[in-house]
């Protein structure tokens, strides 16, 4: 085993791996009544950037035929990292306002 000081190489490859990662739940509303969803859900789906992973995603009726877009984000614990995801969302084609739901760590089942 490699020796860094009194780190070990094992040590310091655990601590990269355990860095907290959240949960986040969003409802994605439509920018309007022809917005295609299943379009938004696909590029949600290839994921912003910097680790951010869709998980999972459903629709969600809202009222006469309309659908908002119930999606799952798991992203790291790290300051910024929420804004940044909202701010990708917003600007996907298609999308109207953003709202949090729920944040939580990701060993937590979010029912």
């Amino acid at each position: 085993m490699i020796s860094l000081g009194n780190i070990s190489a094992l040590d310091v490859d655990l601590r990269v791996h355990s860095m907290v990662r959240l949960i986040a739940r969003l409802r994605i509303l439509p920018l309007d009544a022809d917005s295609n969803l299943e379009g938004i859900i696909a590029t949600l789906s290839k994921g912003p950037h910097n680790g951010m992973v869709m998980k999972q995603s459903m629709k969600e009726p809202i009222a006469f035929g309309l659908f908002a877009i119930i999606a799952d984000f798991i992203i790291d614990d790290a300051e910024g990292e929420m804004d940044r995801l909202e701010n990708w969302i917003k600007g996907v084609s298609g999308v109207g306002e953003i709202e949090v739901l729920s944040v939580s760590r990701q060993s937590v089942r979010i029912k």
